[in-house]
């Protein structure tokens, strides 16, 4: 079982920064993609970031020179940077990993989300 842990999430001011982080914890034999996710109030969630085992990068056109996603594969962790924010970016965020477990299973997992609220 793989359980992951957010935060960093809360309430900032339009052009300010917030830092989110996601911990990967469990039986953990390897971990592929990991990625942020978010839902904005009556919207389907959708992609924000992602980033793969080898370091690639890719983001939602909304977030593209404002956000960055990185990874620590020693700590299981990935964050998110968000800079200049935006009343639009507000939301939840939702840490998404694929990982396989030493049983050998395959999945992705999501965190519980951690609220961004942007004022203007």
């Amino acid at each position: 079982q793989v359980h992951l842990v957010e935060s960093g999430g809360g309430l900032v001011q339009a052009g300010g920064s917030l830092r989110l982080s996601c911990a990967a914890s469990g039986t953990i034999f390897s971990i592929n993609a990991m990625g942020w996710y978010r839902q904005a109030p009556g919207k389907q969630r959708g992609l924000v970031a992602t980033i793969s085992s080898g370091g690639s990068t890719s983001y939602a056109d909304s977030v593209k020179g404002r956000f960055t996603i990185s990874r620590d594969n020693a700590k299981n962790t990935v964050y998110l940077q968000m800079n200049s924010l935006k009343p639009e970016d507000t939301g939840v965020y939702y840490c998404n990993v694929g990982a396989r477990t030493l049983s050998g299973t395959s999945l992705n997992y999501w965190g519980v989300g951690t609220l961004v609220t942007v004022s203007s």
